[in-house]
């Protein structure tokens, strides 16, 4: 994913009072307020991060405000939040004038921790006197991750409670894959509404597919990278054993798409849904959401009992999202997610 900010001339805020000091998910060190209680996340797989530990501490959405469909699994303060616009990613609209009108204790970045993106939370501390904290945004981070922005935020007791689920999900797959070797499912991941985006080998967007034991068929056909554009001979040749789309039009296309509806998983129904309330499961954004896509790809394709994972959900929700859905809908969550 490329990031670049849209800052203009220097402006410095006056230093916090009683400081101290945090190293992030770079191994920066980092100076800090005393107490940090106003958080503006640069994009949103740091909103979602921000969001399941502290709500209270978001000050607004990224990219824009939940729909009414995301809202309706989210605690309903978080979700009325305004969009305050970002500082990373594709189409960032954040300058520094709007970052300092929210007030920030902190400036909080999640995912890729490469030269690149080290860099520009450099360059936003500098430009706006803020600390900004970039964590490592790979999956099995997401503990500690959890333990050191509970510590910033003083919310320790909440911080633990997510990283030990986390750990034991991430401990569940790891399992899974290794039970696995040998003999992996072979899955395409496609994005958009005709699916022919993928992620390559290496891609944070895929990463999830190959911790959960399966064979990314994309990264063995094309190689390293983030995203790519695909052809449907591709598909046609690399003939996965499963597909799995994340736009909602994706699978009624494929159905009634003659070169999708020829690919012997979709003519089998190996063709999932990988559900998208209120993030998505694989990816988009590729943040702690993902941790659901975990629990739910071991079942997918097999290699978990199906029984129990409604539960799974619901309690995933309760703790992470701050709202426990209804029966109904987690039944409307899986009803694509795991097709017969």
């Amino acid at each position: 994913m490329r990031r670049r900010a849209l800052l203009s001339a220097p402006l410095l805020l006056p230093a916090a009072a009683a400081a101290r000091e945090a190293r992030d998910g770079a191994g920066r060190t980092v100076r800090l307020p005393g107490k940090v209680a106003r958080v503006l996340p640069a994009g949103p797989p740091a909103a979602i991060l921000l969001y399941t530990l502290a709500p209270d501490a978001l000050l607004g959405w990224p990219a824009r405000p939940p729909s009414p469909a995301e809202a309706a699994f989210l605690d309903t303060r978080a979700a009325e939040l305004p969009e305050i616009g970002r500082l990373t990613g594709r189409d960032n609209t954040a300058n520094i004038e709007q970052v300092l009108r929210h007030r920030p204790d902190l400036v909080l970045d999640y995912g890729a921790v490469r030269g690149t993106f080290v860099s520009l939370a450099e360059r936003v501390q500098e430009q706006t006197g803020l600390p900004a904290l970039l964590f490592d945004g790979a999956l099995p981070r997401i503990p500690e991750t959890y333990r050191r922005l509970g510590e910033i935020l003083e919310r320790e007791k909440a911080a633990e409670a997510r990283a030990d689920l986390a750990e034991g999900i991430i401990a569940e797959a790891q399992a899974t894959a290794q039970r696995l070797a040998g003999r992996r499912p072979r899955v395409l991941y496609v994005r958009g509404p005709r699916g022919l985006e993928t992620g390559l080998q290496g891609s944070i967007n895929t990463e999830i597919l190959e911790f959960a034991g399966a064979e990314n068929v994309a990264a063995r056909g094309l190689g390293p990278g983030g995203l790519s554009p695909i052809s449907m001979e591709q598909v046609l040749a690399w003939n996965p054993d499963w597909v799995i789309g994340i736009h909602p039009d994706f699978p009624d296309f494929a159905r009634r798409d003659p070169l999708w509806s020829a690919v012997p998983a979709v003519r089998a129904r190996r063709l999932a849904l990988a559900p998208f309330l209120p993030f998505g499961w694989v990816d988009f954004p590729p943040s702690v959401n993902r941790l659901l896509g975990l629990i739910w790809l071991p079942v997918l394709w097999g290699a978990a009992p199906a029984e129990g994972l409604a539960r799974r959900v619901a309690d995933f929700h309760a703790l992470f999202y701050h709202r426990r859905p209804e029966p109904a809908q987690v039944e409307a969550l899986l009803r694509n997610a795991l097709p017969r």
